[in-house]
């Protein structure tokens, strides 16, 4: 199985997404809450590229899952963003539907594994 992370779409996705809220995120003055949207942001990436490297398909999975719950926190957080005038409710609304998509392709990804 090639598992070139270029090649994944909720790879290319996830990418997108970390610019996107770090774009959201760039004039936010709660740097704890800005630091932890972003960490979770990345954790989606970071933990797709590194399962892929892992060496066996249960590690995969296993990073797979924590993107996905990283895929769940930042959708959690984004509501917050909402709350604190950080993006309109049309901006959160698509980021959320963003990252439904790719929890849902990362699913995919799992059977796909399994």
């Amino acid at each position: 199985m090639n598992r070139s992370i270029e090649n994944l779409y909720v790879w290319n996705e996830s990418r997108v997404i970390v610019n996107e809220i770090y774009n959201l995120m760039k004039n936010c003055k709660d740097y704890s809450f800005k630091d932890q949207i972003q960490r979770a942001v990345l954790s989606i990436m970071n933990n797709i590229a590194e399962g892929s490297e892992s060496g066996s398909d249960a590690k995969y999975i296993n990073h797979l899952n924590i993107s996905k719950g990283s895929c769940s926190e930042v959708r959690s957080m984004l509501y917050l963003c909402e709350d604190f005038n950080i993006c309109t409710y049309e901006e959160r609304v698509k980021l959320q539907g963003d990252l439904r998509k790719i929890s849902s392709g990362i699913v995919k990804l799992i059977k796909s594994l399994k």
